[in-house]
């Protein structure tokens, strides 16, 4: 018992310690996100859906099939089928019949649902596309967001160890009585209050990666984390192009448009559908029957009697439609007016791409000099602060003044992190307006 207990008991650590070992990367979480969401799986069933809808367009061509059959025991006074007599008597009958119909015209309908079911499936398919563009942003910002609140808590700590070192050398430097006791105590608040931005910021971290997991459907919260990669401002030339190019290429590529132009196809496909129903419709048939009676006075077979009793029937049905109480007229108006409808929307959805594409445009130029101004910012502070540390060592600046310093350049390095990440984001969602595929964005 124990052989098997020892192995079994290292296999449940080996998979919990890789578990926790488990760090997602970005495309990982993209896909599986992709994969799992179920906004996803809903536009993938509606993908299916109309997949359906197309089969059953195409099935309208084909002719019916149908068959049945019944039977039934008689008494007293009642028809013979199989001499249309009535007959005072008891007996037992049966009949058959198979019929088939098909649709020869009916004012080009059936031709025009397959028409609308093909434009259907491929608005399904603008829809999915769309609806996996929006995952992979939302993963993507998340993503980012986990990424900023790990790399301020980065700078707390290490900002920290500095504070710690100048405890430890001040401390030394009172009970030699070369700093006075005050200094002491500001650089102790100093620390308590980076203690207190660690466990601020630390929360912040598991908030964010909550959030992400929650994002991509993921239930062990413990064990779920983010690698911890240096991602890098990789652009490539999209800032530079005129804004004019990026409209264009939306127009092209987004699925917004895409969506409304489909559904200004099928608005009209609906309206030549509700047309056809002014015209005449012809149909063929044909049909075989057969029926049987136990009380035939020669006593003839079954069998026999099924192929005595036998009939065939086919021919052509016309309708003209002449007064349906405005039914038709009705729904010829009401296509008319969702078409228009439809074509507002075309035009808003074009102004809204446009729109949403400038201000991608103006968010992203305006980050980058955000992050440019943050760096520069950055290092005049780092500068100031080296200054400050070098005058609070030889005794020349007095604790105070040397954490406001220091304070200054914790705030220029996290506000650093906020704009570079913030633009990386802004980057992403400009390229992805100029047609970049998610899977293929560069980090």
């Amino acid at each position: 018992m124990k052989k098997i207990a020892i192995p079994f008991f290292f296999l449940i650590l080996n998979i919990s310690l890789f578990a926790q070992t488990k760090q997602w990367t970005l495309h990982e979480c993209v896909n599986h996100a992709l994969e799992n969401n179920i906004s996803v799986k809903q536009s993938e069933l509606e993908l299916e859906a109309s997949e359906v809808d197309k089969l059953e367009a195409i099935g309208n061509f084909l002719p019916s099939l149908n068959a049945n059959m019944s039977g039934s025991k008689n008494t007293g006074l009642s028809l013979n089928p199989t001499n249309n007599q009535l007959e005072n008597t008891t007996f037992g009958s049966a009949s058959g019949a198979v019929n088939v119909g098909l649709n020869l015209f009916d004012g080009l309908r059936n031709i025009r649902q397959l028409q609308r079911s093909k434009l259907s499936q491929l608005a399904s398919q603008y829809r999915l596309d769309k609806m996996k563009d929006d995952i992979a942003l939302m993963v993507a910002n998340s993503y980012l967001q986990v990424l900023l609140n790990k790399a301020n808590l980065k700078v707390a700590k290490s900002q920290n160890i500095v504070t710690l070192e100048q405890l430890d050398r001040t401390n030394n430097l009172v009970d030699a009585g070369v700093l006075p006791r005050g200094d002491l105590l500001e650089i102790k608040a100093t620390d308590a209050n980076e203690k207190q931005r660690i466990a601020v910021a630390e929360n912040t971290v598991k908030i964010s990666l909550i959030s992400l997991a929650q994002l991509l459907l993921i239930k062990d919260y413990t064990n779920f984390d983010i690698a911890d990669e240096d991602y890098k401002i990789v652009d490539g030339g999209i800032a530079d192009k005129d804004v004019t190019e990026i409209i264009e290429s939306a127009k092209e590529t987004r699925a917004e448009v895409k969506i409304a132009n489909k559904n200004v196809e099928l608005a009209q496909k609906d309206l030549q559908i509700s047309r056809g129903a002014y015209y005449p419709t012809i149909s063929g048939f044909f049909g075989y029957n057969t029926r049987y009676a136990d009380n035939d006075p020669l006593q003839t077979p079954f069998i026999e009697q099924l192929y005595l009793n036998d009939g065939i029937g086919y021919g052509l049905q016309l309708n003209v439609p002449i007064f349906n109480g405005f039914a038709v007229k009705s729904n010829v108006k009401r296509s008319k007016i969702n078409l228009k409808n439809t074509e507002y929307q075309l035009e808003q959805a074009e102004l809204d791409l446009e729109s949403n594409v400038y201000q991608a445009y103006v968010d992203a130029n305006g980050a980058l000099k955000a992050f440019e101004a943050a760096t520069v910012a950055l290092e005049s502070q780092e500068l100031a602060y080296q200054y400050a540390k070098d005058r609070y060592d030889v005794g020349l600046t007095n604790a105070f003044d040397f954490s406001q310093s220091k304070l200054r350049f914790d705030n220029a390095k996290v506000e650093e992190n906020r704009a570079k990440f913030e633009y990386i984001f802004k980057l992403k969602v400009l390229e992805l307006y100029f047609g970049v595929p998610p899977s293929e964005l560069k980090f």
